[in-house]
């Protein structure tokens, strides 16, 4: 566990309040704010940040949560202070998962929610997811643009409020692991290994196993901002050795690695073989959709076709969605969708009428009341999901991104289906690309699949030349 840095004097951050208005460095992203500490994100942008939320929700609770990183103590004052200085309540939650503090906005009929956390990211970095009220996110499309904006305009010591808002502490965990547990009615005897990654899992996770009837194998669930053991960001297959291990070790049913904020979750079988994010999306809705009596499904347009021909087999409506968590919350609440997966390892789950989130925990809830369900092996559920080859994300930095699409574009003019849903997507009978541009660097990420691997690679390769560029 890492300890907190030395709090700053009232005065110190003052005269940094009077000082410059935001840094120079982009902190502001598509769907949070993120920085290295304090050089690109300091205590003054947490105060102007804090004011600037609680201007654009216009009223509250607001409800802060932090991870362990050494800067989370500094940044979650300053956030109050600013929010504080609005005349707007705070709700504290103290130390928790991002999951957790989604449910507390709901649960709490909060007016919005800034958890302060860098996520996956290494402990040197760290920034602010904020939601609206239900959870909705606020991103780039979404508000996070005015919040900057309201942020950078503030007045050098401008004026607080009239009366400060108050500041409340509540334990959400109880109420919290009731609902994760709600995403599932079985409760197996399994082994299981799990990998905290040294992140916020935990928070939740711990009290959530002590309600289930699991010998658990545990990696790394102790929180430490250092990340001592591996980075908290399961989509590298690097990161993913120590509960591979595990689960040969142990003859674990399966394996589960969390990221650094836990709304991520990334799977490994009984043969300790990881699970693309796409079959397990498919592989849960199957039962998710039983629990709902059928719906509609999202999966991401990078996700291999088994994952729609899964949904649609257990009859339900598959549709493709665009990248990125704001974006599937947002079409999820549109058309009703019961649940959605990204190939990141996002998995969102309709919780209640007004609760759409992503979750890492209820998502391994979910898949211990698939292996109850089936009483097999995960391996065995998967491998007919493995039917398709797919060439996994290959990103490629390209100086001129437009023209290339174009030009790539029209040499695929004759394909069945093109659409620009997110970058460039085009599908044939046998096989399917997508490019889609970065949204921070002149990057195009390539995803391909098709029916072998031979045609893969073929198609891959050639794509990957015309493409040009060079690894980031």
């Amino acid at each position: 566990m890492c300890r907190s840095p030395t709090r700053r004097s009232s005065a110190a951050v003052d005269a940094r309040w009077r000082g410059p208005k935001l840094p120079a460095v982009a902190i502001f992203k598509a769907y949070d704010i993120r920085g290295v500490f304090p050089d690109e994100l300091d205590a003054a942008a947490a105060y102007r940040i804090g004011r600037a939320t609680a201007r654009f929700l216009g009223n509250g609770p607001i409800v802060v949560g932090r991870d362990t990183r050494t800067s989370s103590p500094e940044l979650f004052g300053e956030i109050v202070r600013g929010v504080g200085d609005e005349g707007v309540d705070v709700i504290d939650l103290g130390l928790v998962a991002t999951p957790m503090l989604y449910f507390a906005v709901d649960q709490l009929a909060g007016a919005g929610g800034i958890m302060i956390t860098a996520s996956h990211n290494p402990g040197r970095y760290n920034g602010f997811k904020i939601c609206r009220e239900n959870a909705i996110p606020i991103g780039e499309a979404s508000g996070l643009k005015q919040i900057e904006s309201i942020a950078s305009a503030l007045a050098d010591g401008e004026a607080a409020a009239s009366q400060r808002g108050a500041v409340r502490s509540v334990d959400v965990t109880e109420g919290y692991v009731d609902h994760a547990l709600a995403v599932g009615s079985g409760r197996p005897r399994l082994r299981v290994a799990i990998d905290g990654g040294n992140g916020m899992a935990a928070a939740g996770l711990v009290p959530l196993l002590g309600r289930l009837d699991l010998e658990v194998e545990a990696l790394y669930l102790e929180p430490d901002c250092t990340f001592p053991n591996h980075e908290a960001d399961p989509l590298k297959v690097e990161n993913l050795r120590d509960v591979v291990d595990a689960v040969k070790r142990t003859g674990a049913a399966f394996g589960v690695a969390f990221d650094g904020d836990a709304d991520r979750a990334v799977f490994v079988d009984d043969q300790g073989e990881p699970i693309s994010s796409d079959l397990i999306t498919g592989l849960l809705a199957r039962y998710q959709l039983r629990k709902h009596g059928g719906g509609r499904v999202l999966y991401d347009l990078r996700s291999s076709r088994a994952t729609a021909e899964e949904i649609e087999s257990a009859g339900g409506e598959a549709e493709m969605c665009r990248v990125g968590h704001s974006f599937v919350k947002a079409r999820m609440r549109e058309v009703g969708a019961i649940f959605a997966g990204e190939l990141s390892g996002h998995f969102y789950f309709r919780f209640s009428p007004t609760l759409v989130a992503d979750d890492g925990i209820a998502a391994f809830v979910a898949l211990l009341d698939v292996l109850d369900s089936e009483g097999r092996p995960l391996s065995e559920l998967v491998a007919p999901l493995r039917r398709y080859s797919a060439s996994g994300e290959i990103n490629r930095r390209v100086d001129k991104i437009e023209p290339v699409l174009a030009a790539i574009e029209a040499e695929h003019a004759d394909a069945p289906e093109i659409s620009h849903l997110d970058g460039l997507y085009v599908r044939y009978d046998s096989w399917w690309f997508n490019l889609r541009p970065s949204n921070t660097e002149p990057v195009l990420r390539l995803n391909l699949e098709a029916d072998t691997q031979e045609q893969m690679e073929k198609e891959r390769d050639a794509l990957l030349e015309r493409i040009g560029g060079e690894n980031p």
